[in-house]
């Protein structure tokens, strides 16, 4: 089912697909055998990502402090300070800071006043807004990450189709991953988007996390690039537009998603872009900068990769490259080296193919300014200032934001609960949430604060209720 989406001139970037493994004397062979049954991603959710380019992936022999989630580079953890491959002292230094800031700066969002932390019948009454692992039916396993699985849910009241990702506490913890965990649930309650994926609920017993999101079944935006090679610019523009209105809404809420990448983006039923995966962004005072290392490589913002900090300006930047990857096949910059392509990103010109409008080199031209005090929307208009480029002239952005402007492409997909763009490695497991751990009791607080009832969806559920009561 993948090799019928690739198109044979359409190769993904090796170093997309990097992983680190850990270098205690192992080969970087054995790493990855190691590592490769639990180290699969979650955008593994909404489509197989291509399983012939396992042979890609470049492994290191550097210490086991960064991890593969979603292909990206995640900051390391607090309690060490390492060196990695092309990466500065500076740079190492920054983020360390920033990760013990972030680490006591994490706030629960309460939503609901009520955490599950022990679920005896794993079910709550649905009417207190309480929501728990025995209010859905699991239909089929469609993704497996670090974590633990994600499977395709059917809410036991609504009948509503959802995406139910499960994450054992205990391999969170043992990471030290709990607070980006903690970050991307807040975050995700905070956020209402016609182009981002909606969180819907989020809850806990004594060993697992539970987020429940809209089920995105159209696959990768990308899969559609490997089968075509390029996109014509109309198709891309559209594409884009809707990228930027939802990166645009991220920055008005003081949100940075520093992790924009064809993994994350998907295609819902009806082809509109939804934008997922906020296990690596932020939130940020107006005009604040970070200085985290994270994100993927390839995609990164050249200030990212000179420890000079960094903001909202940094995620236009990936966006350019996503654009010029729409256009022309692949990103501008590559190579299997990270130094080497680190080094391209920094010093490399933007080579723009002749074949494209004068507009689309102006839009690319702007958005890849190396300098980020000259990026495109990197002005206190932010967003606007993209939009009002004239390569979107003919965009109504009111039409395109109510989900009026139709793209030309859309997936095959047979109904909601439909499964044709998931890989069948991960649907022919058994539909099973399996038990976990539980982590020692002195941890138990991490997580305190981590129930969420949308509000939308916890008044659907009252109305349901009330009506199963008449």
């Amino acid at each position: 089912m993948v090799s019928s989406l690739l198109g044979a001139h359409r190769r993904w970037p090796p170093s997309l697909l990097c992983t680190l493994m850990p270098g205690d004397g192992a080969t970087d062979e054995d790493s990855f055998n190691q590592k490769e049954s639990l180290e699969f991603d979650f955008s593994d959710v909404f489509g197989p990502l291509p399983s012939s380019l396992g042979n890609d992936r470049i492994t290191t022999t550097e210490p086991d402090v960064l991890y593969s989630r979603s292909h990206s580079l995640v900051g390391p953890s607090t309690a060490h300070l390492h060196n990695l491959e092309g990466i500065s002292v500076e740079q190492q230094e920054l983020t360390q800071r920033e990760e013990k800031e972030f680490n006591t700066s994490v706030i629960a969002n309460n939503a609901t006043d009520v955490d599950i932390l022990e679920v005896d019948s794993n079910r709550l009454d649905v009417k207190c807004g309480r929501v728990g692992p025995a209010d859905f039916n699991i239909l089929r396993v469609v993704g497996q990450g670090a974590f633990g699985k994600v499977f395709q849910v059917r809410h036991n009241h609504t009948q509503e189709i959802f995406a139910m990702k499960v994450m054992k506490k205990e391999q969170v913890i043992e990471r030290n991953q709990g607070d980006y965990m903690k970050a991307e649930r807040d975050i995700l309650t905070k956020i209402i988007h016609p182009f981002i994926v909606q969180l819907r609920y989020s809850f806990q017993t004594k060993s697992k996390l539970y987020l429940i999101l809209d089920f995105i079944n159209g696959g990768h935006l990308f899969f559609q690039l490997y089968r075509q090679g390029t996109f014509s610019e109309d198709l891309a523009k559209v594409y884009t537009a809707e990228i930027v209105s939802a990166v645009s809404h991220l920055h008005n809420s003081g949100i940075i998603h520093r992790d924009l990448k064809p993994e994350n983006i998907l295609l819902d039923a009806e082809g509109h872009v939804k934008l997922t995966d906020f296990g690596l962004a932020k939130e940020v005072e107006e005009s604040a900068q970070t200085n985290s290392l994270c994100g993927t490589v390839e995609y990164m913002a050249p200030e990212i990769l000179l420890a000079k900090g960094y903001g909202k300006a940094a995620d236009w930047w990936s966006v350019g490259i996503l654009l010029y990857e729409m256009l022309t096949g692949q990103p501008p910059f590559t190579h299997k080296n990270r130094q080497k392509l680190q080094e391209k990103i920094l010093k490399d010109k933007i080579k723009l193919p002749n074949y494209l409008t004068s507009e689309a080199h102006s839009l690319l031209k702007g958005l890849l300014q190396k300098d980020p005090g000259r990026r495109l929307g990197s002005s206190v208009k932010n967003g606007e200032e993209i939009k009002q480029h004239k390569w979107f002239k003919c965009i109504n952005w009111n039409k395109l934001e109510a989900r009026a402007i139709q793209p030309k492409f859309r997936p095959e997909v047979k109904g909601v609960d439909c499964i044709a763009n998931f890989d069948e490695k991960w649907t022919i497991m058994p539909a099973q949430d399996s038990p976990a751990s539980t982590p020692k009791a002195d941890d138990v607080g991490l997580f305190s604060g981590y129930t969420y009832v949308a509000p939308n969806a916890w008044f659907s559920l009252i109305d349901k209720a009330n009506i199963n009561d008449n």
